[in-house]
């Protein structure tokens, strides 16, 4: 069984947030829409594979790379050969940079591929990675930054309300920070990602104001992100577990992350690191090292699937699900995945378990 085609599909969807956003990497100040890219895999038998990019302002260039380079090298190729495709393409394009569009363009294939060879063995991915017995995992309401200490006790009791016992800010001010675990109350589990902002002197300094608050982690706290020297220094002296790994790109750079003693939650991110292919092997390593995998899946389509069933196979029943607390107005996948009393479904069917709403490609599909 070959593949026959390749397809991008962007989508922009609108959203609410409980409150205007204040902006963050992902977007800019009140953002009200967002981006994702499908790729759709079609084979030669007619199987349909799914798989998803990481979005937002990405999209452009990732599209550009599936379009005319990715998709001429794969079209032809054998749907079985996902681990030795990945090698050869990272290998052979490795000049045009180890992170962005190449492995992100990657990523969402190998996703469709794992989704194909699923659906052509009639067993969902969790199964092929080996089984699980988690038929539903927790999920965590990861909110957008709001930097408002009244709009973040909104949204937190908001969240909390709906089931959530596991939540992540966004936020970089120690008093809106406060104000939200105080909203959560006990028995609430509170991470935080501010998204690479501190020097190592600076996140010594916020982790200091912030080691009252028990945080189960705090992701990200050193620019650049790839100090994992730094980051180490935060973690042996902050006081706070540490996260890091949603802007590693490549086995490489895992490897690096984990030998510096950086992390103490390390968390590939399947649509931007390498897809399922490379999310096993990150596993295998944290687990060398002793350090536990929190998968990134700061996304609603097949990148959030694939991070499920990566997740119940090789993380077993104590992973946490990332789930966008967005209010989108049209889910990709319905109702099937949304999490209820804080827990995400793990997809029973075949491949990636749940297809895709055809009318909200229709409706939302737009051209960047």
């Amino acid at each position: 069984m070959k593949i026959a085609s390749i397809e991008t599909i962007p989508l922009r969807i609108p959203f609410t947030t409980g409150g205007p956003s204040a902006g963050g990497v992902w977007g800019p100040k009140d953002l009200q829409m967002v981006d994702s890219l499908v790729v759709k895999v079609t084979t030669d038998e007619g199987i349909v594979g799914w798989g998803e990019t990481f979005g937002f302002t990405a999209i452009p260039a990732v599209k550009v790379v599936i379009d005319t380079i990715l998709a001429p090298e794969m079209i032809g190729t054998d749907v079985t050969r996902r681990e030795k495709l990945q090698g050869d393409l990272q290998k052979k394009f490795h000049v045009f940079g180890r992170s962005g569009a190449f492995i992100y363009g990657l990523s969402a294939i190998d996703i469709a591929l794992w989704d194909i060879a699923g659906k052509a063995a009639g067993k969902p991915i969790y199964q092929l990675l080996g089984g699980s017995e988690a038929t539903s995992l927790a999920a965590y309401a990861s909110l957008i930054r709001y930097a408002d200490p009244e709009l973040i006790r909104v949204n937190v009791q908001r969240a909390v309300n709906s089931g959530f016992r596991h939540l992540k800010l966004h936020e970089v001010n120690p008093d809106v920070i406060r104000a939200a675990c105080e909203a959560a109350g006990p028995g609430v589990e509170i991470t935080l990602d501010v998204n690479a902002p501190w020097s190592v002197r600076e996140a010594l300094d916020m982790t200091e104001k912030l080691r009252p608050l028990n945080l189960r982690w705090i992701e990200e706290p050193v620019w650049p992100p790839e100090d994992y020297a730094g980051l180490a220094r935060v973690r042996q002296h902050g006081g706070i577990p540490v996260a890091a790994g949603e802007n590693a790109s490549t086995l490489m750079d895992f490897q690096h992350l984990l030998e510096a003693g950086a992390v103490d939650f390390i968390q590939p991110s399947p649509a931007k690191m390498g897809g399922i292919t490379e999310l096993q092997k990150v596993y295998a390593l944290a687990n060398a090292h002793g350090v536990t995998v929190m998968v990134h899946a700061f996304y609603d389509g097949p990148g959030l699937l694939a991070a499920v069933h990566g997740s119940a196979a090789l993380g077993g029943a104590k992973s946490l699900v990332e789930w966008r607390y967005f209010d989108l107005e049209a889910q990709l996948y319905g109702d099937a995945i949304i999490p209820r009393n804080g827990r995400i479904d793990v997809p029973q069917g075949p491949g990636l378990g749940i297809e895709p709403d055809q009318d909200v490609i229709r409706d939302y599909r737009f051209k960047p």
